[in-house]
């Protein structure tokens, strides 16, 4: 796809297809906002969308991987930059820009399509934030459930705080000679557990970090499994756009599919899916959960397989238990929460990042 050799990620939050919902009325026109705080300067940016839900919502009974939504509209698209935006309000642009599809102001969404706006002119300061605006219509239609970014519809003649609608999978901006870094997994890595909105979460402090020689693509998607990523659908697609790639799942294919040999081959799949195609990998061990003692045990498995044998096979390794875990008689339970907080996730950052210098 031409976009991934014109634009990169200008954003560290967590964005793509985790889910579906159902519009009230499909030939209804709805508008949603939704903001992103920049990583870089931007002077020309793109969007892209993927109308493939990435992973496994909640136990899948309602929203699994690579299910297909079905066909929607997107009427219109606009962005523009605010100094500032949070959770309770939907902040007004000064000025915004009109986004078009291969020079039409309307998209037509085919089932399983992935696709990228036209190269917006806009220039914006890192750190302030964009603000998409999109008129939609549709029935089924892919969303982020678990966004911490600023989202809203417009319903009842007022912006309300909601996530059912379209999200973009990647705010980007031209590239140059950045090195592209992908952080595919679950909420862990998307950031749930930081408070919404602070980009306080692993990717975000990478970012953070690294500086702009490099270009964080934030794949984490809350209830995502390695299983998921291993059907090599849209997901793992995304995820082979990258130069960099950290790997770090399995507390929802425990929880949910409770299979330990199901895992170790997956997350070797992934490895090697990625290696073949040049990515360098970097493998993770699945993360405290405070687990119960039947999955504890596989998790232990599954873990003695990552470092004695995954590890050989990565490019990088980096075992995340002695940061994350409650103590080393206790290395099963979570010192910062289930989901790591802001504290957590900073000393996460900080014994990762080593690993992540060893591959650029």
């Amino acid at each position: 796809m031409e976009f991934f050799d014109t634009f990169i990620s200008c954003t560290a939050a967590g964005s793509g297809s985790q889910n579906w919902f159902e519009t009230e009325a499909p030939e209804q026109v709805y508008r949603s906002r939704v903001y992103y705080r920049l990583s870089r300067s931007i002077k020309r940016c793109a969007l892209l969308y993927s109308n493939l839900i990435d992973s496994t919502y909640s136990d899948g009974s309602h929203s699994h991987a690579n299910y297909v939504p079905d066909e929607w509209t997107i009427y219109s698209l606009r962005v523009g930059a605010v100094e500032y935006c949070g959770m309770e309000e939907a902040a007004e642009p000064e000025a915004f820009v009109d986004v078009s599809f291969d020079g039409k102001a309307s998209k037509r969404v085919k089932p399983g399509e992935i696709f990228s706006s036209d190269a917006i002119e806009l220039k914006a300061e890192k750190n302030t934030y964009l603000c998409v605006e999109t008129a939609y219509s549709g029935w089924r239609i892919p969303c982020h459930t678990e966004s911490l970014l600023p989202a809203f519809r417009f319903t009842d003649g007022v912006w309300q705080h909601s996530t059912e609608f379209p999200f973009p999978s990647m705010l980007a901006s031209d590239r140059g000679n950045e090195i592209r870094i992908g952080f595919i997994g679950d909420s862990i890595t998307q950031g749930i557990g930081t408070l919404p909105n602070t980009y306080t979460h692993v990717a975000a402090l990478a970012q953070e970090v690294l500086g702009e020689s490099c270009a964080v693509w934030n794949l984490g998607l809350g209830f995502g499994r390695a299983h998921d990523a291993a059907l090599d659908g849209g997901w793992l697609y995304k995820a082979r756009q990258n130069d960099v790639v950290c790997v770090c799942f399995g507390v929802n294919d425990l929880f949910q599919l409770g299979d330990a040999a199901l895992l170790k081959r997956d997350l070797a799949y992934i490895v090697r899916t990625l290696k073949k195609c040049g990515i360098k990998t970097l493998i993770q061990t699945v993360p405290p959960f405070d687990y119960a003692p039947e999955p504890r045990a596989k998790w232990l498995e599954v873990n003695d397989y990552i470092r004695s044998e995954l590890s050989t096979e990565a490019d990088a390794f980096f075992d995340n238990v002695p940061v994350l875990s409650k103590s080393e008689s206790e290395p099963h339970a979570s010192r910062y929460g289930s989901h790591p907080n802001a504290e957590g996730n900073a000393a996460w950052a900080e014994a990762l990042l080593p690993e992540i210098r060893k591959l650029l």
